[in-house]
């Protein structure tokens, strides 16, 4: 019998250009299965039965977006020191369900304290947005085993909580002294060498890959209670879903 059958599987998901890339791994011990899935659905229903889907994409959405976008958002940027901008400014619900770029700058100067247009960044992600908002509203089941993290607070507490010194891309290029620091943080976190050193499959690029196994690690402490959300206690959408991200 193997070791880890009597324990549930985690999932760590990152977007990427095939859909999604998931890294199920075992709350303990070195069996990881990475796979991309064209939906994000796909990763809820997949075989593995994940008990905890730690997802890099905001779950709960505000009616009205604040100053730096949700709670959540303004929590987490002030402990990643350089790496603070690769926190998107969450807009409205009204702002990520817009039909095309033009709508959605409208519905977020309306629904936004200062008035603020959407950024390109994060319209271009809106589709992705939607697929996890409306599974977690399909599903109070699937909501629960669902948080919301961000790869940029993981190695941030991977590393001691200190903010990373070395971005992961510069100029849109992949940087590999960025790359290399986050797969010695993985590997330090007990996530396999042989994954973390992996060509990453077709439809996903090494940082994605990356950034899902430090969502697996996430999902790992999440489990194990350990990990905590930002800001805490999460406040929480009209529908319910705490807006919160975990590390």
């Amino acid at each position: 019998m193997n070791a880890f059958d009597d324990e549930p599987w985690l999932a760590g998901v990152d977007g990427c250009a095939g859909g999604w890339i998931a890294a199920f791994v075992h709350p303990t011990g070195g069996d990881i299965g990475i796979r991309i899935v064209p939906r994000f659905a796909d990763v809820l229903a997949a075989p593995e039965a994940p008990a905890i889907v730690a997802v890099d994409m905001p779950v709960g959405l505000p009616e009205r977006a604040g100053y730096g976008g949700r709670a959540a958002e303004n929590a987490v940027r002030p402990l990643l020191g350089a790496r603070q901008s690769s926190v998107f400014s969450v807009p409205s619900r009204a702002a990520v369900y817009a039909n095309g770029y033009r709508e959605a700058c409208q519905a977020a100067l309306a629904t936004s304290e200062p008035p603020r247009k959407i950024s390109k960044q994060l319209h271009n992600i809106a589709p992705k947005i939607r697929e996890v908002d409306t599974a977690m509203r399909a599903s109070a089941a699937d909501a629960a085993r669902t948080f919301e993290v961000h790869p940029e607070v993981a190695f941030w507490r991977l590393n001691g909580e200190r903010a990373l010194t070395e971005p992961k891309k510069v100029r849109s290029r992949p940087y590999p002294p960025g790359l290399a620091l986050r797969r010695r943080l993985l590997i330090a976190a007990g996530l396999p060498a042989a994954a973390v050193e992996a060509v990453p499959p077709k439809g996903a690029a090494a940082d994605d890959l990356l950034d899902a196994l430090a969502c697996a690690a996430v999902a790992r402490r999440i489990h194990a209670r350990m990990a905590r959300p930002f800001p805490d206690p999460p406040p929480r959408d009209e529908f319910g879903l705490p807006m919160a991200i975990w590390a």
